[in-house]
């Protein structure tokens, strides 16, 4: 597809942005994970969201005996400090500590993966995007 030119074209802004996806590890014994969450960070446009889709049927497929509250309060925790409150105690952090701390590894039954790069005209979609091609189930 051949670029625009003249008055009418419109130059798009691409942004780069980080993100990890969050893994629900039920038996760390096993090394199995089913994806259940995004954490993506533009400094270029200070954004810092997470977002997570716990799927109790694929979790179950690899862990029968998965505690599934666990599971979605340790994904909707990382949601909740993703988040800046106004009068917190993190108001003042910079979102990139705050990113770096959401997926630093832990030894939890949530765990980020690796951190990916890529670029992004608009963040929010960017994020519905990556949930929809790495945490939704196949279709």
């Amino acid at each position: 597809m051949a670029a625009v030119s003249g008055p009418d074209a419109r130059t798009v802004t691409r942004h780069p942005f980080v993100y990890a996806v969050l893994r629900a590890v039920p038996r760390v014994d096993r090394g199995e994970f089913v994806n259940v969450g995004v954490v993506l960070y533009c400094q270029a446009l200070d954004h810092l969201a997470a977002a997570v889709a716990v799927d109790p049927v694929r979790l179950r497929a690899i862990a029968p005996d998965v505690d599934l509250d666990a599971v979605r309060t340790a994904a909707e925790a990382v949601v909740l400090a993703s988040r800046t409150p106004v009068g917190s105690a993190r108001e003042n952090e910079g979102l990139a500590v705050r990113f770096g701390m959401l997926t630093a590894p832990k030894s939890t039954v949530v765990q980020p993966s690796p951190v990916h790069a890529g670029l992004t005209t608009d963040p929010g979609q960017t994020m519905t995007q990556l949930l929809t091609r790495l945490v939704a189930p196949p279709v």
